[in-house]
């Protein structure tokens, strides 16, 4: 019991480490200070660019993915403690294998980023052009009625279960469920987290707004009634961003 209390208070941390680092957002590595600066000063500009903006990826996903993988973790640490010899490394390596497949997923939405950029199809504010942010907004939508949603959604509501199904020994095996874990994560919010695209990558008040409909999808007893919900507002939202005019002459 003890151990899961600590496990709690460091993942607590570790989320208000990350959202400290969104807020603060150093954009250049002049921001991060004169050693960080002159060890990237030989590298290209654009690699200096590209690490930045990864490792603002990175650390929005721990900020945001962090919190609603805590139950999944807790259980994790709770069998653990009756299993393993070092149930806090156990639970920690499998958190890492969490975190390690939304990272990849980190490395995939900064090459995004740049590639979007790269043919002006993201502003100075890194946003999409309206109807191709609405539009965006649709898919995100229509994704959370499917299947797919649906499957991953509710492997992310039975820690029990998957350990049941799943479960391997060892450091190594602990490691090997966190992968499994975040990759069923990430088939449940890759299109949530594209919506950063829409309304602004460094928006935190949607990066706020996501993790906390995240959160909610994954802890409450009818997922899928919020799920269906969200999808429903985000289709509702990129109608009337598609059709501004035709809705305000129609309805208004």
């Amino acid at each position: 019991m003890r151990e899961r209390i600590y496990i709690a208070a460091e993942i607590g941390t570790l989320t208000a480490l990350a959202w400290l680092y969104l807020v603060r957002m150093p954009m250049t590595a002049s921001d991060f200070g004169s050693i960080v600066e002159r060890i990237t000063r030989p590298l290209p500009l654009p690699v200096v660019d590209f690490a930045i903006a990864f490792l603002m990826w990175a650390v929005m996903m721990v900020a945001m993915m962090l919190p609603s993988a805590s139950p999944m973790i807790l259980t994790y640490a709770r069998i653990a403690g009756g299993r393993s010899a070092s149930p806090a490394s156990a639970t920690w390596m499998f958190t890492g294998g969490y975190l390690a497949v939304w990272t990849g997923f980190s490395i995939a939405a900064t090459a995004l980023q740049f590639a979007l950029a790269s043919v002006s199809m993201l502003t100075n504010a890194l946003t999409l052009a309206p109807a191709v942010g609405a539009a965006v907004l649709i898919a995100a939508g229509i994704y959370q009625f499917t299947p797919w949603k649906n499957a991953c959604l509710s492997h992310c509501q039975s820690p029990v279960g998957f350990f049941m199904t799943r479960w391997r020994d060892g450091l190594t095996g602990a490691f090997r469920m966190g992968l499994e874990h975040g990759t069923m994560c990430v088939g449940c919010c890759w299109m949530l987290m594209a919506l950063l695209f829409a309304a602004g990558v460094m928006n935190l008040t949607w990066v706020a707004a996501l993790t906390i409909l995240v959160l909610v999808e994954k802890v409450v007893p009818y997922p899928s009634a919020v799920s269906y919900a969200a999808g429903a507002a985000l289709i509702a939202m990129g109608v009337l961003g598609l059709f501004p005019s035709w809705l305000a002459g129609h309805w208004l």
